[in-house]
């Protein structure tokens, strides 16, 4: 089978972590039989400097005719000073809607080779997790392309109260089939996962998270075998720290999502290891449209040393594989042979023990990606 990617690397540590990913779908490609056709697009810092844009229209419309999309990371302090339309990061929310990407999964999950490196305790763990394992496995559902971050926002420069210098506002707006396709996303990921959904929201508070439930009632009598429950953002904030193997799947808002997911990755010892999938309604073909990237950012501050964790990248090739492509079997190759590397005791440095006595070996960008890939062939 034939599929054409669309490629940002972007900006920092994207181009560094993209490399490998695109070397083992590469050998994936000659394992399984399949041709993965690239195409290199520009968004982002580097478009800013090329086009005085983040986002330029060819590369959202040749994302468009793509069958995913695969991103490195976009973004850094050269570009900070700039207004907020013209922020690199303008071009993620830019791609999300020109795409039609609304659900954003991001896996959490304790892997046994890193539990060191999560920070909170076993006994914690253990109490939470229904087999008693000192272990978490977790979904977060992320509305993309509503809310705050899409509503109506601005400035008034009128005085507020005579002394001021203004006042400014954001929005947050949803509707019904907004509400209803993330939710959707979320009970199709329970129905082959343990067959729990919480959904978090702020309805105590906030009008439009009270709408939230009103379509949750609704929704959740098509899942009746799927059990579904409710929790105040702050009051799940603080079980991902106190119980995190309580939650099966989780879905939020957009800007719940967003904390909630960053919060959820700390969980696991290290943002470099979470991949995440920003998925669309599927399209005729079974090809599901999709934006690919690991949810750390850019790290300038590392780029071009050669020590950026590759591994999460890696793995949201390997999501894309599975939810755009429907390539379970070779998505599973890659899981696996991430696992092995671990296993021999390869680390970057952000997920290596801090134990003197530890027989981790320490490896760069490159050498982790070659790792992975000599472990698939």
């Amino acid at each position: 089978m034939k599929f054409s990617i669309a490629v940002i690397a972007g900006d920092g540590i994207g181009p560094e972590v993209i490399a490998p990913a695109l070397e083992i779908l590469d050998a994936i490609g000659d394992k399984y039989g399949h041709i993965f056709n690239y195409v290199e697009l520009e968004a982002g810092g580097l478009a800013i400097d090329h086009s005085g844009e983040p986002l330029p229209k060819e590369t959202l419309e040749t994302a468009k005719q793509c069958d995913a999309l695969l991103l490195g990371a976009v973004g850094g302090p050269k570009w900070d000073t700039l207004p907020g339309h013209l922020r690199p990061e303008r071009a993620l929310l830019g791609l999300r809607a020109g795409l039609g990407v609304f659900a954003n999964l991001r896996p959490a999950a304790l892997l046994a080779q890193l539990k060191s490196a999560c920070p909170v305790k076993d006994e914690v763990l253990i109490a939470s997790n229904s087999e008693g394992k000192a272990s978490f496995d977790l979904l977060i559902v992320r509305e993309l392309t509503g809310g705050l971050y899409f509503g109506k926002r601005g400035r008034i420069d009128e005085p507020s109260n005579g002394h001021s210098p203004g006042a400014a506002f954001d929005t947050e707006t949803y509707s019904w089939a907004e509400i209803e396709r993330v939710l959707r996303a979320g009970y199709e990921a329970a129905a082959v996962r343990r067959k729990k959904l919480c959904v978090v929201d702020k309805a105590n508070v906030l009008e439009s998270s009270r709408f939230w439930r009103e379509v949750a009632a609704v929704v959740s009598k098509d899942y009746r075998d799927i059990e579904t429950s409710y929790l105040y953002v702050d009051n799940a904030a603080m079980q991902l720290i106190r119980a995190p193997g309580q939650f099966d799947v989780i879905v939020t808002s957009n800007l719940f999502g967003d904390i909630l997911s960053d919060e959820a990755s700390v969980l696991t010892g290290s943002i470099g290891m979470l991949a995440s999938a920003s998925l669309g309604a599927p399209v005729q073909g079974g090809i599901r449209p999709g934006m690919y990237e690991p949810i750390h950012g850019s790290a300038p501050d590392i780029a071009g040393k050669d020590i950026a964790n590759p591994l999460a990248t890696i793995l949201s090739a390997a999501m894309m594989l599975r939810y755009s492509f429907g390539l379970e079997k070779e998505a599973a190759a890659i899981e696996t042979a991430v696992n092995n590397v671990l296993d021999q005791g390869l680390r970057t440095g952000d997920i290596a023990s801090r134990s003197a006595t530890s027989s981790e070996k320490i490896v760069g960008t490159k050498a982790m990606g070659e790792a992975v890939l000599k472990a698939i062939l």
